[in-house]
């Protein structure tokens, strides 16, 4: 379980934190990442379009602004997101403490 801080993610704000749950071949050629992932106040995951791909988002705690494809809304533990193949989103932290969710990305 690999731990790794990546600095403007998809053009984004800051930093995020992955904390890779599945890695390799642990994955099976059918995900191309299942990870906790930690946005930091003041930090945010850029806009970016998926190709081939399906990615949810489950939200653990914090909260959070959620773009899907130019539509903006809030997002808070207990939700969920999915960008389907061809769609484009970003998630940005908005509040107070970390904002951590579950992030599967499933091949098409």
């Amino acid at each position: 379980m690999g731990i790794r801080r990546v600095e403007n993610m998809c053009g984004g704000k800051g930093h995020v934190i992955i904390k890779d749950i599945l890695e390799g071949d642990e994955l099976k050629g059918k995900c191309g990442l299942y990870a906790q992932v930690t946005i930091e106040k003041g930090c945010s995951l850029g806009y970016h379009e998926h190709h081939g791909e399906t990615e949810t988002y489950y939200i653990l705690s914090g909260e959070g602004e959620y773009d899907d494809n130019g539509v903006k809304r809030p997002v808070k533990a207990g939700d969920i997101t999915i960008t389907p193949d061809g769609k484009e989103h970003g998630l940005t932290n908005t509040g107070d403490t970390d904002l951590v969710f579950m992030a599967l990305i499933i091949f098409d």
